[in-house]
C-alpha cells in the first residue's frame, strides 16, 4: 500500500512552502521537501531517489508529519541518559577518594574502587555504584591515582 501524507491545511501548506524557501538548515529543508513531493502524490521510493534518504527515513517523516504536522518536522532533543548523581554526590565521591581513610576512622591507609564503593554507599552517600563509574567520575574531576592515591591534576 503506498504511504503518502494526509490533506495539508492551509496554513501547513503556506509553512511548508516558507520553509522550502528561507529555511537554512539543510535537514529540515529535505524534510520539507518529502513532505512536499508526498502531498504531490510522488512515492516513497522516488522520493528517497530525490532527496538522497532511505526509504525507511522517508516513511519516518512523512508518519512524524501526518501525527504532529508541521511541527513533527523539527527534530526531537533527546534528553540524554539523566545524571547519575548530582553536584553534591560528587563533591562527596571527590572527597571521601581524596581523604586519607586513616582520617575516616578506617583501618586502611589507601582507597581501592572496591573500598570506596562500599563506603560511598554504607554512608548513603550514593546508591548503588559501580567501581567502573567511580574511576570515571574521579578522571572526569580531574583526579589522578599516583602512589596509592587520588590526587588533582595541575590542569584541575
Amino acid at each position: 500500500m503506498a504511504l503518502y501524507i494526509r490533506t495539508l491545511k492551509g496554513e501547513e501548506k503556506a509553512r511548508l512552502e516558507e520553509m522550502l524557501r528561507s529555511v537554512r538548515d539543510e535537514e529540515l529543508v529535505k524534510r520539507a521537501r518529502i513532505i512536499s513531493l508526498s502531498a504531490q502524490r510522488v512515492g516513497v521510493q522516488e522520493i528517497s531517489t530525490i532527496v538522497d534518504l532511505h526509504p525507511i527515513n522517508v516513511r519516518k517523516w512523512i508518519h512524524r508529519f501526518n501525527r504532529y504536522g508541521i511541527n513533527g518536522l523539527f527534530p526531537r532533543r533527546s534528553p540524554g541518559r539523566p545524571r547519575l548523581f548530582s553536584e553534591d554526590q560528587r563533591r562527596a565521591i571527590v572527597g571521601m577518594a581524596t581523604t586519607d581513610p586513616q582520617d575516616l576512622g578506617l583501618d586502611f591507609d589507601s582507597w581501592s574502587l572496591q573500598r570506596l564503593r562500599y563506603q560511598l554507599t554504607e554512608r548513603g552517600i550514593t546508591p548503588d555504584i559501580s567501581a567502573e563509574t567511580i574511576r570515571q567520575e574521579l578522571l572526569r574531576s580531574g583526579l589522578v591515582f599516583e602512589r596509592r592515591r587520588w590526587v588533582r591534576t595541575n590542569g584541575h
